[in-house]
């Protein structure tokens, strides 16, 4: 009983900080958005909507400033103040928007995003087990090693949920008629617009390289094209 100690009181920090994780995502959502109301994103997502067979896209500002696109895990869709900002600048289209909204929407409808709220509670009850063990095995470093496996773990799965999330959003926009273009296009503005130029090794990052992902879709496009 000893030995699983370790195991139980990991997997009862997972479910804890899980249901803390939710809530405290929920609650930040809450506090810092506000519907999108740009009538051109909004006629995209409406097309959208239409394409799915559904009532509306909602779709919400996180006033924060780093460029980025996000779905909560209760199914809401949100842009960042910073990048809307960066529309209204004329640095992104609204094509290219539609794109970031319709990635978003993949992450949604393939359930990555209430997965990965799981996962980020799962893993860190493994880097718990793993501290709690491999600091008795390998003292000093048994806890760094466990955050490296930790940490991996959540790279290749966050990757392929992009990969996923992806593909989806080139059916949808194809579908839509706004097409891939646009899709391609962001992927090589975001590394200036968030700053990742100089990306460390892609298996260490938690999204595919963007030349990865444009072959990808291009894989996708040859494929309809046939």
């Amino acid at each position: 009983m000893l030995k699983l100690t370790p195991i139980l009181l990991a997997i009862l920090y997972g479910l804890v900080m899980y249901r803390f994780s939710v809530w405290r995502t929920k609650a930040e959502l809450d506090a810092k958005s506000m519907p999108l109301t740009d009538p051109t994103l909004a006629a995209l997502t409406d097309r959208m909507a239409r394409a799915l067979d559904i009532e509306q896209v909602k779709v919400f500002v996180y006033d924060i400033d780093p460029v980025n696109g996000l779905a909560a895990p209760d199914g809401r869709i949100f842009i960042t103040r910073g990048f809307l900002a960066k529309y209204k600048m004329g640095e992104v289209n609204a094509a290219e928007m539609a794109s970031v909204i319709a990635h978003e929407l993949g992450h949604v409808a393939l359930g990555h995003s209430r997965r990965r709220m799981i996962d980020f509670s799962g893993q860190n009850a493994v880097r718990v087990a793993l501290g709690m063990v491999l600091g008795r095995i390998i003292p000093g470093i048994g806890v760094y090693l466990a955050n490296i496996a930790a940490s991996l773990l959540a790279a290749k799965l966050s990757r392929q949920d992009e990969y996923e999330a992806d593909e989806y959003a080139a059916a949808l926009l194809t579908k839509t008629g706004i097409g891939t273009a646009a899709q391609k296009s962001l992927f090589v503005k975001l590394e200036g617009l968030t700053g990742l130029s100089g990306q460390p090794l892609a298996w260490l990052t938690s999204h595919p390289k963007t030349v990865e992902r444009i072959a990808a879709i291009e894989k996708l496009e040859d494929r309809w094209a046939g």
